[in-house]
């Protein structure tokens, strides 16, 4: 069984001693999430550290990033200690799908023609950028972990390149399922987006006997039915916290505003009241972190869009909290973003990544001589 689910389910101190090696976490929040953590990513290869990770765990919109960073992985040039020199491959490709609106056209074909949005959200995926990529083209090493959540078993549904799993129902051993497929499921908002169903017997996916737990059995080994992976745990925590004594978390995720008069119809009530599940989740996951950091249990970082750039208390690019605070309240969709909004959370999520490293992970890590757009973060 793979070292992270060893005693998933079960309480801290079940799993093995933590690894001395390096993890990211990628968290959701649609497109906004999707661009803000190139910019993390761009800070985290100019400072050599793309090559240190030894897991990228993502989430929603954050799988989309990197889901696009582990298909070019092998062509980037990534060494440890030394930036890819072709990190703009990466970079292109997300903000070329960051240009179009696929959210609205995918709920429009999914009320209207044969198949589920989910489905047209991934045929999407795949058209602008994985042409037909499975989890077998994803790199040995680092380990990619996407992750979605399993509406029938409420745990978390894994994939990566040597296994998919829900501990609970078992494991299937190199699937070769669509990329597409997992970053859809991974990224199936609720609720318009969600759910995104994989039948096992399309793609050829059989569990390993013995490999599972209470739910070993139909309809569970069948087909599985997902929704967004940050239902679950929008950080992506989760697959690298019994593992991994560092991590990296890059933060793109929304923040519920208070709401005088909410409205009483099921409908948009129903929407609030996810939005205030989803808060909470995200609350307890970043609390849970911080004070593993604090303790001493961990080392690392955490960088929000929401983060006052001010608390790190380092020399720092110009990112003042009022021009930071807009660009983290643009919505979380898949909704096409101008090339302005893109430039800024670019260089919002370059300029707080840096500001987080120099000063809890790499002191005396010199300041960037400028962002990677000369806009800044003004909107």
């Amino acid at each position: 069984m793979p070292d992270e689910l060893v005693g998933a389910g079960q309480p801290p101190g079940a799993s093995a001693p933590l690894k001395d090696a390096i993890s990211l976490c990628m968290s959701g929040g649609g497109y906004r999430a999707m661009v803000f953590h190139l910019g993390a990513l761009l800070r985290l290869n100019e400072v050599g550290y793309l090559g240190k990770l030894d897991r990228i765990s993502s989430v929603s919109g954050g799988s989309i990033t990197a889901g696009v960073l582990a298909l070019h992985w092998n062509e980037l040039g990534v060494t440890p200690d030394a930036p890819a020199p072709r990190f703009s491959i990466v970079m292109d490709e997300v903000r070329k799908l960051a240009g179009k609106t696929i959210d609205v056209e995918s709920i429009l074909k999914g009320l209207l023609l044969p198949g589920s949005v989910s489905s047209k959200v991934q045929a999407d995926y795949d058209a602008e950028l994985f042409h037909g990529a499975t989890l077998q083209d994803l790199p040995d090493s680092p380990t990619f972990v996407i992750n979605a959540t399993s509406v029938q078993s409420a745990v978390l549904f894994r994939f990566t390149k040597r296994y998919m799993a829900d501990y609970r129902v078992g494991i299937v051993n190199r699937p070769r399922l669509p990329l597409a497929a997992a970053v859809a499921a991974s990224s199936a908002f609720p609720p318009v987006l969600s759910p995104a169903v994989i039948d096992f017997q399309k793609y050829n996916c059989v569990f390993e006997p013995g490999s599972g737990m209470d739910l070993e059995k139909e309809p569970f080994t069948s087909h599985a039915v997902l929704t967004d992976g940050g239902v679950y745990d929008n950080l992506g925590l989760e697959t690298v916290w019994k593992t991994y004594r560092t991590v990296l978390v890059s933060d793109g995720g929304g923040h519920i505003a208070p709401e005088g008069e909410p409205h009483h119809d099921w409908l948009l009530h129903g929407y609030r009241i996810l939005d205030l599940v989803d808060n909470q989740v995200r609350s307890l996951r970043k609390r849970q972190l911080i004070a593993s950091y604090q303790s001493g249990d961990r080392s690392g970082t955490y960088w929000g869009i929401r983060t006052d750039i001010s608390n790190y208390e380092v020399n720092s690019l110009p990112c003042p909290a009022d021009q930071t605070l807009r660009l983290a309240e643009l919505p979380t969709r898949l909704k096409a973003l101008s090339q302005a909004e893109q430039e800024c959370l670019i260089n919002w999520g370059y300029a707080v990544t840096d500001a987080a490293l120099r000063a809890h992970v790499i002191p005396g890590l010199a300041l960037p001589a400028g962002f990677p757009f000369a806009r800044g973060c003004r909107l």
